[in-house]
């Protein structure tokens, strides 16, 4: 009877100290979440604080907000009456293209300039 009783105490023993290390490891991340927790916190108010100046601005910017939402339906029509104007509609086959005339009109050379020539226009 005496070994089962060394046994149990042993059983005890190691109970008890898996019991303290478990412990430990909880005791130990609840004190890191605390200290992030903290700083997070330190943020929070930090942010509240840079914000407190926007504060009474808020009601003109919702207000800005409503006119440009409530305005999206109309500039939205508006658009789709622009794209479909400007849609490109290629020409049959077949067709004979006139020559390409360049943007900008007719060129005129500087190189008289250059020389000290002004032609009489």
């Amino acid at each position: 009877m005496t070994t089962l009783v060394v046994f149990t105490v042993v059983d005890v023993l190691l109970l008890v100290a898996g019991l303290a290390f478990y412990l430990y490891v909880v005791g130990t991340q609840l004190t890191r979440i605390a200290a992030d927790l903290e700083e997070c916190s330190e943020i929070v108010r930090r942010i509240l604080a840079n914000a407190e100046p926007i504060m009474p601005g808020l009601e003109q910017i919702n207000r800005t907000g409503g006119v440009v939402a409530g305005a999206l339906p109309l500039l939205y029509g508006m658009a789709e009456g622009i794209v479909a104007g400007a849609t490109y509609a290629p020409e049959p086959a077949g067709t004979p293209r006139p020559p390409a005339a360049p943007a900008s009109g007719r060129r005129r050379s500087r190189l008289h300039e250059t020389v000290g020539y002004e032609p009489v226009p």
